[in-house]
């Protein structure tokens, strides 16, 4: 498997990420933490979600004690959130850094997820990203915002070497 692929595919990850956060960062406090019934909520518990699944995941293939979901009070503050979302990036990016191409094979995780490679829950967590960062768009659409696609092609287009 190649691994450049995988920190690759997580550079468009992280760029979308930072994208979806100029246009959160526009936002009322009053459209920011607006209730929703659909999927995890409010914009903020939306961002909130996304950011602690990519934090669990990666802690569980770091071997790390897997933190738990946050709750919306404990990062109201956008600033708050936004150097959290941060810090995680920071240690999945050092952790793409040190993998391997035995890695990607192994199953280092425990529980219900033992029998998962390295490679299918990175495969995964950008997944789940790009799944959340859609509900996300639509809901800032629906506030006005306007936002552009995350197709993961146009990345590729921009980041050609």
């Amino acid at each position: 498997m190649n691994i450049e692929a995988f920190r690759h595919f997580f550079g468009y990850h992280f760029a979308e990420n930072r994208t979806l956060w100029v246009y959160i960062a526009g936002l009322s406090e009053a459209q920011y933490t607006q209730a929703a019934n659909y999927s995890h909520g409010s914009i903020r518990d939306q961002v909130q979600h996304l950011v602690s699944v990519d934090d669990a995941w990666f802690g569980d293939l770091r071997g790390s004690q897997l933190p738990g979901a946050l709750d919306p009070a404990e990062l109201a503050d956008r600033e708050q959130l936004r150097a959290y979302w941060d810090r995680v990036e920071q240690g999945m990016r050092n952790y793409l850094d040190t993998l391997t191409a035995e890695m990607l094979s192994s199953k280092p995780l425990t529980g219900e997820d033992k029998d998962l490679v390295v490679w299918q829950v990175l495969l995964h967590v950008v997944n789940h990203g790009t799944d959340h960062r859609a509900q996300l768009l639509r809901q800032l659409n629906d506030l006005g915002v306007k936002t552009s696609s995350q197709d993961y092609i146009f990345y590729v287009y921009e980041n050609l070497v």
